[in-house]
């Protein structure tokens, strides 16, 4: 609808959030949105940079090592397909490989072709790879109880994990 004295009517703006003390405390809800946003990422981003930092120096295997060996270590006989591993680490399929070539040269884990499609290389652990991806998996235990588990109490880390599985499972991709 056009008001002819001031052009195309706008809509509303959005009306401020109380501060829950019967105050307008002049924000908008979709300011409050994007600044509760930012602290979500801000503080997983602060947690998992801690928790990576002080796996790799730990155990000098790196940073990205760290959690392929992680995932590894819980896949079905301890192997996944490069792809699907470069995939969840968030790597271009070049900078894994590269992360693949030093997990393989410093005997952690070894390319395995898939038996039914020649196009899939698995990358496997070895025994090696298997007994340092359980030191690391006890050390990240540590440090998630130290950093997440006792800022967060166990009900609000249980309510932080369904929280983020209902998010994840909400805007998942369903055909990857």
């Amino acid at each position: 609808m056009e008001n002819k004295a001031t052009g195309p009517q706008s809509a509303a703006p959005p009306s401020p959030v109380e501060d829950g003390h019967g105050r307008d405390n002049g924000r908008s809800v979709d300011q409050d949105l994007l600044d509760g946003w930012r602290d979500v990422v801000e503080g997983f981003h602060a947690t998992n940079e801690a928790l990576v930092s002080e796996l790799a120096e730990r155990f000098n295997v790196g940073r990205g090592p760290a959690g392929v060996l992680l995932r590894l270590l819980t896949a079905p006989g301890h192997r996944m397909p490069m792809t699907r591993l470069a995939h969840e680490a968030g790597m271009s399929s070049g900078g894994f490989t590269k992360l693949a070539d030093r997990l393989c040269a410093d005997a952690l884990a070894r390319r395995v072709a898939c038996e039914d499609d020649r196009r899939v290389t698995y990358l496997e652990l070895t025994d090696e790879g298997q007994h340092t991806a359980q030191a690391i998996s006890q050390a990240a235990t540590e440090i998630l109880s130290t950093r997440v588990l006792a800022p967060l109490g166990p009900d609000g880390f249980r309510k932080l994990t369904e929280t983020m599985r209902a998010l994840r499972d909400a805007n998942s991709d369903p055909r990857k």
